[in-house]
């Protein structure tokens, strides 16, 4: 049964063996399914009954080498048996000195020397390292962020935050000196013009500076190059470079946060790639170790060893097996071709979801970049009003013909599409029949 992932309900018959189990996890986790699964095969899920789903959710964007890929699991296993944690300040491991040597070369644009790489868990974590390490470097105390973005759930990554109240009403105050302006949504922003989308952004930034914000007080700039969480908005293509020019006319740090958009999804390793416009910082997580829990930063090594010793750190960060999983992940990604499989295979997603979604009441927009897709719904008209019944009829549609989606935007108004990076063409095909008949059903 698909579930309301803000309101939940009674379990259904698939777990109704596991009901002392199921009831002892926190309503905290809103749930978009019951589903109990026993296991996982590159784009499927199968359930303890046997049942097979097409997870075109990816775990959201992380297992882009697919579930439980042999060679990332060989890599798992084969490193549990010798050692499963070495703390990062007691000793070295050879997969994390492995790691940080390979990740930094995938730096995106070009740097004056090399980059530098600090290994952490997840993604909140990696944001506060980068917010903390522009801080430290610029001995500036302001951060300016973009509507819409997403960051995490800590204290100061929902201060960055504001895709949705939901992931910081009610937990005020939060981290002061963090300013937003509009993120430049060609649909929204914009009216359907990019250009002018962008023009409403950088205006929104000069008066920032003229009324609020003197930019040598501003640390850095913190932007998703797509939007996950804030409904997978593709901003113009001059969004990145204009940002970039701001920064350096006032020695602002510019930091990418690519953990959604990041290793493949968009077509190029690093979604930042696609503009010309090279960060000073770089977040990575979700697809770093295909599923294990890792994230990190990257800079220049000079900034990176602005943090001296104790100034950060974490008792789990660049875990072994996790970093034996990255490298994994990076020769699997390498030797199978994903980036330009996630290019081809995000070519045929979405124009086939253009064609499916052609004269569908209430399809506002279908867009996307590589397997990185989403389909918006809202009312004709100047206002746009956000449709989120129509997104969650999709889900539940697409979800009874076994395909997996996951809603995003403000509202719950965009159905995203988020396949790992194997996915194949019959595996496209099989998608875009269930999106027809499931658009038609609506």
């Amino acid at each position: 049964m698909l579930r309301d992932p803000i309101v939940t309900d009674l379990l259904n018959d698939s777990a109704a063996d596991w009901p002392a189990l199921t009831d002892g996890v926190p309503a905290v986790w809103a749930r978009y399914t019951d589903l109990i699964i026993d296991r996982g095969d590159g784009s499927w899920l199968i359930t303890d009954d046997g049942e097979r789903y097409l997870d075109y959710t990816s775990g959201i964007g992380v297992v882009n080498t697919g579930h439980a890929h042999p060679k990332v699991a060989a890599a798992i296993g084969q490193q549990a048996t010798k050692l499963i944690h070495g703390q990062q300040n007691i000793v070295y491991h050879k997969p994390g000195l492995q790691l940080h040597d390979r990740l930094p070369r995938y730096f995106p644009g070009q740097l004056d020397e090399e980059a530098g790489l600090f290994l952490s868990n997840s993604g909140a974590e990696a944001v506060e390292a980068a917010i903390k390490l522009a801080k430290m470097a610029t001995r500036r105390p302001l951060v300016i962020a973009f509507h819409g973005g997403f960051h995490g759930r800590t204290h100061a990554a929902m201060a960055l935050t504001s895709s949705s109240v939901k992931y910081r009403g009610h937990y005020e105050p939060l981290l002061g000196g963090v300013h937003h302006v509009p993120f430049p949504d060609p649909l929204r922003v914009g009216g359907g013009d990019g250009q002018r989308a962008l023009d409403v952004t950088l205006k929104a930034l000069e008066q920032l500076f003229a009324t609020m914000v003197y930019p040598d007080d501003v640390a850095a700039f913190i932007v998703e190059p797509i939007l996950g969480e804030g409904g997978y908005v593709i901003p113009p293509e001059g969004f990145l470079p204009a940002l970039r020019e701001v920064a350096d006319k006032h020695g602002i740090m510019l930091i990418a946060d690519e953990i959604q958009t990041g290793y493949g999804r968009t077509g190029k390793f690093f979604a930042s790639e696609w503009t010309g416009a090279t960060p000073d910082i770089v977040i990575v997580a979700k697809g770093i170790a295909s599923g294990l829990p890792l994230s990190g930063i990257m800079a220049r090594r000079s900034l990176i060893d602005r943090f001296p010793p104790s100034a950060h750190g974490g008792t789990y960060g660049g875990n072994v097996v996790a970093c034996a999983a990255a490298l994994a992940t990076l020769d699997v990604i390498e030797s199978e071709g994903l980036v330009a499989n996630a290019q081809k295979q995000g070519e045929q997603l979405l124009g086939g979801l253009r064609a499916a979604a052609t004269g569908v009441a209430g399809v506002a927009d279908v867009r996307g970049r590589g397997l990185m897709l989403a389909i918006e719904f809202a009312d004709g008209g100047s206002d746009l009003k956000p449709r989120p019944d129509l997104a969650k009829a999709l889900l539940h549609e697409a979800f009874d013909r076994k395909l997996l989606l996951l809603t995003c935007g403000t509202y719950g108004q965009v159905v995203r599409f988020i396949p790992p990076l194997v996915t194949t063409d019959e595996e496209v095909g099989q998608a875009l029949s269930i999106v027809k008949e499931s658009l038609a059903a609506l």
